[in-house]
């Protein structure tokens, strides 16, 4: 994507789904969110209300960090999709417990009964305890990625192809025709995250989205330059998704003193423990980093770096930050919250008319 058709674009926003327990940060702090469908249910019709364009199911099988109990993400979705009109749900799928026949059998008949609404996010996996718990092999860190390529790679050829063949070391298909085929045309989004060298290569070759984890607006920018120039190379466009956690207050002191309460409250020993597994995994590729290698305890206690992508305080300083985000490529926010429903609809009310006020006033500036 050109600079200039990145800026007339608006930046689109997405949430988490809590179909977890223990909502998004690893704290003992009060968290008025619920994993139950109730709850989601009536989170994903605000959202789509406030101006979401998107909602991120999670995918974990077994307890841990905070994580006590698991709904299933794509039954979650589609069960969300049904409960909405516009909203787009991104079902996360783990390769190895799903083949890619399962997941793009799964994902077009969704696609069908919701006029297009389900993408999916391609999680290579982070986490060996759970791998081991449901007796599926762990994979080296690059082989996790090349296994994550090849399930992409079959997914988009299974959706677009009649007869379809396909000879991987993870995959194989003999002149298999997928009937019927998804209605987004040419397939459903695939996005897919990660931080190291692999995974920014999977996605500048055969992803359509790349979520990174928080990080500042100069960590960001390096990021995106890389990843857009390894896509360029590859004659692809990839769009950049950023996590973030988004704390806003009337003041700015009322969202750092959130901050600061949620952070004072964390679970010790459930961060720690979720540092250990997920630094041990980035350790394994072979530049020795992952998405959370320069990772501060303050930092996991929101998984995917929430907080260090700054989006705390006032409705007008998070726009900003927003726009300032955009400016260097960021085209989503997936945001997350410490009370889902009652956030969401303040960020809708407060935060994003804002955002658009900002960019109109830059395309204006351009014109």
């Amino acid at each position: 994507m050109s600079t200039s058709n990145h800026q007339q674009e608006a930046v689109k926003f997405a949430y988490w789904v809590p179909n977890v327990s223990g909502g998004l940060v690893v704290s003992n702090i009060e968290q008025r969110t619920s994993w139950d469908f109730e709850y989601n249910k009536k989170l994903a019709q605000i959202a789509e209300k406030s101006g979401f364009e998107y909602a991120l199911s999670q995918i974990r099988f077994t307890a841990g960090y905070g994580a006590e109990f698991q709904h299933e993400s794509v039954s979650f979705s589609h069960a969300l999709l049904a409960a909405t009109t516009n909203l787009k749900v991104i079902a996360a799928i783990l390769p190895g417990p799903w083949n890619p026949i399962l997941a793009a059998k799964q994902l077009a008949t969704i696609d069908i009964l919701t006029q297009g609404r389900v993408a999916i996010n391609v999680v290579s996996g982070w986490f060996r305890g759970e791998f081991y718990a449901i007796g599926e092999p762990w994979l080296d860190h690059d082989e996790r990625y090349r296994r994550s390529r090849e399930f992409i790679e079959a997914l988009k050829g299974i959706w677009t192809t009649d007869n379809f063949s396909y000879s991987g070391d993870f995959y194989r298909f003999h002149n298999f025709s997928l009937k019927p085929k998804p209605i987004q045309q040419p397939h459903p989004e695939i996005f897919q995250g990660g931080s190291s060298r692999a995974a920014r290569d999977n996605a500048a070759a055969v992803s359509d989205w790349y979520f990174t984890n928080g990080n500042t607006v100069e960590g960001i920018k390096a990021q995106v330059d890389d990843i857009r120039a390894k896509a360029a190379a590859n004659n692809h466009k990839v769009k950049i998704g950023v996590n973030a956690f988004i704390i806003a207050r009337e003041t700015e002191a009322e969202a750092k003193a959130v901050l600061e309460e949620i952070i004072a409250k964390a679970n010790p020993d459930a961060v720690h423990g979720f540092a250990h597994e997920v630094k041990n995994a980035g350790k394994a590729s072979p530049e020795g980093e992952g998405n959370w290698a320069k990772s501060t305890f303050e930092d996991l206690v929101q998984y995917n770096d929430g907080f260090k992508t700054n989006l705390i305080g006032t409705p007008q300083q998070i726009a900003e930050r927003i726009v300032e985000l955009k400016s260097v490529g960021v085209d989503l926010v997936l945001s997350a919250f410490l009370h889902f429903q009652e956030e969401v609809a303040y960020f809708g009310e407060k935060v994003l008319p804002l955002v658009r006020e900002l960019e109109s006033k830059k395309l204006a500036i351009a014109a």
